[in-house]
Parts: C-alpha cells; sequence; structure tokens
C-alpha cells in the first residue's frame, strides 16, 4: 500500500519532484567538482614535491650553510697563465658544494637508525662553471713625426721625434657555462635525486659503478648539448662517458649531470661528504614524530617534511589550490546548504497544499506517524533522484576537467640568497644558482574516488531527511477538521 501510494503521488506531482531534485542536484554536482579538483591540486602538488625530492622520499636532512668569514669570498675564481703566443685558448672549472654545508658520510647511516626510519640515502650536490675561451695580445705599434726625423735638444743632446708606442687590438673572450651535478648512491638508487627521473635512453648506473667515470644526464642537458648515450665530456680534466639520459616524471630536472657519488666527492674536494640525506619513513602518518626524533638526536640539521615543502611552492598551481580549498569549498557548502533549505520550503509548501488529501486520509484512520512516513518517503525519493543526477552532473564536470586539462605553473626553488633551498636538495639556491627558480608545468585533472561518491549518496539521503522531516512535521499536525475546512 506503501509503495503504490508513494509511486502514484511521485507520479502526480513530477514537476514539483523534478524542482526539488533539481536543486538538491545541482548541489551535490558542486561538492563533487570541488573535491575532485581539490583532490588534482593534491596530486599535481604531489608532483610537484616529488621532483624536488625522491620518489618515496619523505624528508630530506641539511645543514644550513655557515657565514663566511670576514674578508673571504665564496665565489668563483679563476686564475689563467699569461703566455706569450699571439692566441692562447684558456679553460677552467670550478667545483663548489651547493644546497648546504658539506655533513659527514657517518651520518647517513646514524639517520636511518633512527626510529621510524625506513631507509636513508646520502646525496652530493655540486655546480660546475666552466669558462673557456681565448685572450688573443695586442701589438705595440709607434708614429713618427717631423721631417726631420730628429730634433736638437737641449745641452744633454738631442732627442727623437715622434709619439709614445700604443697597443692595438687584442683582447679576450671567454663563454661561462653553468650546470649542476649530483652524487647519487648507486648501491641505492631508489632514493635520492635520480628517483624522480626514468631512464630513457641508455641505462643507469649498477651497484659496481661506485668509483666509475660514468655520468647519467637529463633529457635537456643532453639535447642542449647534443650528448648521446656514448658520448664524452670532461669535467676539472677528468673524462666521463654517459651512459644514460634521464628524463624526469614531471617538469624540467632541477640537476643536469648524474655521477657516482664517490666521483662527485672527489670532484668537490668533499672526501666522505653529502650534502644532503635523503630519509623514507616506515609509516606515511607519522612523519613529523620522525622529524622530531631526528632534530633530537642528531644536532646541528635541519629536516625538512613535503608539508614544509609545500608552502614554498608558488604560482597559479598554488593560487588554484587556495581558491579550491577556501572558496571553492566555501561556496559548495553555502549552494549545498540552500539546496537542502529550498527541497525543505517546497516540501513544506507542498504538503500545505494536500490538506484535503492529509485531512481526509487521518479521517480514514492513518495515524499521524503514517502520514509522516509517507511525506518523508516521498522526500527520500526525490533526493536519491537529486543525487543520482547531481552525481551524473559531477561526474561530467570532472571528465570535462580532466580532458581540457588547464596547464598550472609551479615556481619552487627560488632562495634569493647563497644557502640552499628548501631541504637543500638539487631543486634548492646556492653558489651558481643564487635567486633562481624552477617553473614547472602541470596538467590538472579532476579523480573522482569512491569516497566522493560515498559523500554524494550520504548528502542526497540527508538533503531526502531534511525536507521530509520538516514537511512530515507539518503534515502530522493537520487534524481531519483542516480537511473539511478546506472544502469549498
Amino acid at each position: 500500500m506503501f509503495g503504490i501510494y508513494l509511486k502514484r503521488e511521485l507520479s502526480r506531482r513530477k514537476k514539483a519532484a523534478l524542482v526539488i531534485a533539481m536543486g538538491l542536484a545541482l548541489g551535490i554536482a558542486l561538492v563533487i567538482t570541488v573535491n575532485s579538483v581539490s583532490a588534482g591540486m593534491t596530486q599535481a602538488q604531489g608532483k610537484v614535491l616529488k621532483s624536488l625530492y625522491g620518489l618515496g622520499t619523505d624528508m630530506t636532512v641539511t645543514k644550513a650553510q655557515s657565514a663566511p668569514k670576514a674578508g673571504s669570498s665564496q665565489g668563483p675564481n679563476f686564475q689563467f697563465d699569461a703566455k706569450s703566443s699571439s692566441s692562447t685558448k684558456q679553460s677552467s672549472d670550478r667545483v663548489m658544494t651547493q644546497g648546504g654545508q658539506a655533513l659527514a658520510s657517518s651520518l647517513v647511516a646514524k639517520v636511518a637508525a633512527q626510529k621510524g626510519v625506513s631507509a636513508a640515502v646520502g646525496a652530493l650536490t655540486l655546480n660546475v662553471t666552466k669558462v673557456d675561451g681565448s685572450f688573443t695580445q695586442g701589438k705595440a705599434k709607434s708614429s713618427t713625426s717631423g721631417s726631420g726625423g730628429q730634433q736638437q735638444g737641449g745641452p744633454g743632446g738631442s732627442s727623437s721625434g715622434g709619439s709614445q708606442p700604443q697597443v692595438q687590438g687584442g683582447g679576450a673572450s671567454f663563454d661561462v657555462n653553468s650546470y649542476s651535478v649530483a652524487g647519487v648512491d648507486v648501491t641505492d638508487q631508489e632514493l635520492g635525486p635520480l628517483a624522480t627521473s626514468k631512464i630513457t635512453s641508455g641505462k643507469t648506473f649498477t651497484s659496481s659503478q661506485t668509483t666509475a667515470k660514468v655520468a647519467v644526464v637529463s633529457a635537456s642537458y643532453a639535447k642542449s648539448k647534443k650528448y648521446k648515450v656514448g658520448s664524452t665530456f670532461k669535467i676539472s680534466g677528468t673524462t666521463y662517458t654517459v651512459i644514460g639520459v634521464a628524463t624526469p616524471d614531471s617538469g624540467d630536472s632541477t640537476v643536469d649531470v648524474f655521477l657516482p657519488l664517490k666521483q662527485a666527492q672527489t670532484l668537490g674536494d668533499a672526501k666522505n661528504k653529502v650534502t644532503t640525506i635523503y630519509v623514507k619513513a616506515t609509516d606515511s602518518q607519522q612523519i613529523s614524530t620522525v622529524k622530531k626524533e631526528i632534530q633530537s638526536n642528531i644536532s646541528g640539521t635541519t629536516v625538512t617534511t613535503s608539508a614544509d615543502l609545500a608552502s614554498t611552492v608558488s604560482g597559479s598551481l598554488s593560487t588554484a589550490s587556495d581558491l579550491a580549498t577556501s572558496v571553492g569549498k566555501w561556496l559548495s557548502i553555502a549552494v549545498l546548504a540552500a539546496a537542502f533549505l529550498v527541497a525543505a520550503l517546497l516540501t513544506s509548501s507542498a504538503v500545505s497544499r494536500r490538506v484535503r488529501e492529509f485531512g481526509t486520509l487521518k479521517a480514514l484512520g492513518w495515524p499521524s506517524r503514517k502520514v509522516t512516513r509517507q511525506v518523508v518517503g516521498e522526500s527520500m525519493v526525490n533526493g536519491l533522484i537529486g543525487g543520482a543526477l547531481g552525481i551524473a552532473l559531477g561526474l561530467a564536470a570532472a571528465y570535462a576537467v580532466t580532458a581540457i586539462s588547464p596547464k598550472l605553473t609551479a615556481q619552487l626553488g627560488g632562495t634569493g640568497g647563497g644557502t640552499g633551498g628548501p631541504g637543500g636538495g638539487p631543486g634548492g639556491g646556492g653558489p651558481g644558482r643564487q635567486s633562481a627558480s624552477t617553473t614547472m608545468e602541470i596538467a590538472l585533472s579532476a579523480p573522482v574516488s569512491l569516497t566522493t561518491i560515498a559523500l554524494a549518496v550520504a548528502l542526497a539521503v540527508t538533503g531526502g531527511l531534511i525536507a521530509g522531516a520538516m514537511g512530515g512535521w507539518r503534515a502530522s499536525r493537520m487534524r481531519p477538521a483542516d480537511a473539511l475546512r478546506s472544502v469549498s
């Protein structure tokens, strides 16, 4: 009886039911869209942070650069020999550590032994500034004046006429090339700067190449230098062979050349030193606890987590994320509240127009609870219909965002100082990269999770219950006499 009556009443009031359902659908669709876009923002930020860290890295351990001593200079210093040849080619490499003060390699094992740490790997980041070019000597020339070629001098004799010799021509032409080098622990490449890239040509290091003079170069650097697998290049007189080309998972690589850690330590005159320790926690939910553990047991170090880095990301990605978090969520809440209120008012209004119907039902013996159940049942159906429409609209909006894939930019690594950037990693500042920033382009997607769908269903049921409760309360207060008074 309940089902039959419910179906008949909804069929009779299709327009009213559709208006209520559409109101709820718009609110639910907006909630789904905002949640899916926010999830896409989180994924995009994860890609950005992954480019700073490595795959599976939860935090880094570094040490802040100490202040330079008075009168000392940390800038590049080049010295060239003066030679007598007319055109002399000169070339010099200046290798400096960047990303903070160097740490002892023994700290890697100490960090790995801390409670909550799953793995720890050390890396050394260098900046190489290469200057090459040539000097060209000038030639001294003199010009004479006067017809006699000589003029009488004073009592001491005579002096030759003419002007002083002048140097003509000569000069210097030098090119300056600066690039970054990262020393990678070849025995554990799942963490560290190379973990954020995949080898697209050639191969990566093997665990036996700890001292081998081999290199992996980034795809962008290989393109600019026309390097390929088998190419060779020199750093400070040491020749390295390219064995692989690495392409970052997202954006541009912040490292140009990857070398085995021991080779990088030799180049940077930093034996048994690292600049960054990449750390993976055993439980991603306990990262803050692990951070405190490392800071309390290893003094003088700076521990930076992905949450700390998230605040350093700027650009349109950060702006859009803030909008989705603040404006978007508050807007969806406001629209959803308005949809619930409109549904409740429309249901209550519909009940007031059914005075004769409900009064007659009560006169026939229907108790108030049965009348209330009838109204709540109708509202629940309207809510479920609205939920289904809202899910469909929300999925369509999320699919449209993913299909369009708007590009968002993220700027990271700009410090404006001489020390390393957040975490001291390759993306940071440092000598040769001061005030530099890396700009990445991220394609925005809007993934819809099962949790979001479940939330939409819960909102649909809630909206139906709210509307049904208000309408049912009003219907339960009607008396049979009200039906008689409404008869004209």
